[in-house]
């Protein structure tokens, strides 16, 4: 997610590792996104919580005075964490909380037997919303209400997904932080996989594949890259014959354009 301090990051995310067990997962992930968008909002606050000449001491206190009866002890204990560390910019605290917040639905999910649903859910809503202009526009408005959104989103997804899915997308839809709808859908996606360290890959077909080609299509690519691969499929009528199939900025491309593409640049080369 960004450009985050890997350092200061693993250190924040080991001790949330260590006392996330202990809370109620969801409303954890809601008030870690609540104190992501507070800083977001107040300027003065996050500067003066990034500030890294002032006392790590001074920042917890600040925090404490600021959190303390309002959210769960583990969110503040986060919080301490975060703002204890050492970030490159700003922006880095805000970012990893919601990072966390995210990953504290995920778990949730995970304990509920259902990351794989969410996993699929938020990959499906970015194709859905790719393929409505409207309902693109009626979300991605900056303009439109908050609340107008939420009940369009309940009313679109309530009952029809899993709690944790609605959850994460409208935090995208109501939080974009700088990032399109798709992207921010995307990342959330990625860091839903990362909560069993598994990869996704983006496969494009010109037909639904079977579940039996989809096991095998896994299992190569558990094999190729040594770690599960969680498959999103994308049936895409433009496809010619084949499929592609991405990881990250990776494409392993077996379509026939995909083959006469690179015929084309050995022949320029």
């Amino acid at each position: 997610m960004r450009g985050l301090s890997r350092t200061s990051l693993a250190e924040v995310e080991e001790r949330f590792n260590a006392v996330a067990g202990s809370a109620d997962l969801g409303t954890l992930s809601d008030e870690l996104f609540a104190v992501a968008d507070l800083l977001d909002r107040e300027h003065g606050l996050r500067r003066a919580l990034s500030d890294q000449a002032r006392p790590a001491e001074a920042k917890t206190r600040t925090v404490r005075a600021l959190l303390e009866g309002k959210v769960g002890a583990v969110t503040l204990t986060t919080v301490e964490s975060a703002v204890a560390a050492r970030w490159s910019r700003a922006g880095d605290l805000a970012d990893v909380l919601e990072r966390l917040g995210v990953v504290a639905a995920a778990a949730e999910a995970e304990s509920q037997s259902r990351l794989d649903d969410v996993e699929d859910e938020l990959f499906r809503f970015g194709r859905v919303v790719a393929a409505n202009p409207d309902l693109r526009r009626a979300l991605a408005d900056p303009a439109g209400p908050a609340e107008g959104k939420r009940q369009l989103l309940s009313d679109l997804l309530g009952g029809k997904v899993a709690p944790t899915s609605l959850r994460l997308i409208t935090q995208v839809v109501l939080h974009p932080r700088g990032r399109s709808l798709e992207a921010g859908l995307e990342e959330f996606g990625q860091l839903v996989a990362q909560q069993r360290q598994r990869l996704v890959a983006v496969v494009r077909s010109a037909v639904e594949l079977t579940e039996a080609q989809k096991r095998r299509l896994s299992s190569w690519l558990r094999t190729s890259y040594g770690r599960d691969v969680h498959l999103n499929v994308e049936v895409d009528k433009r496809v010619l014959g084949g499929f592609s199939v991405r990881i990250g900025d990776e494409i392993i491309d077996t379509t026939i354009v995909g083959r006469i593409e690179e015929v084309r640049r050995r022949l320029a080369g």
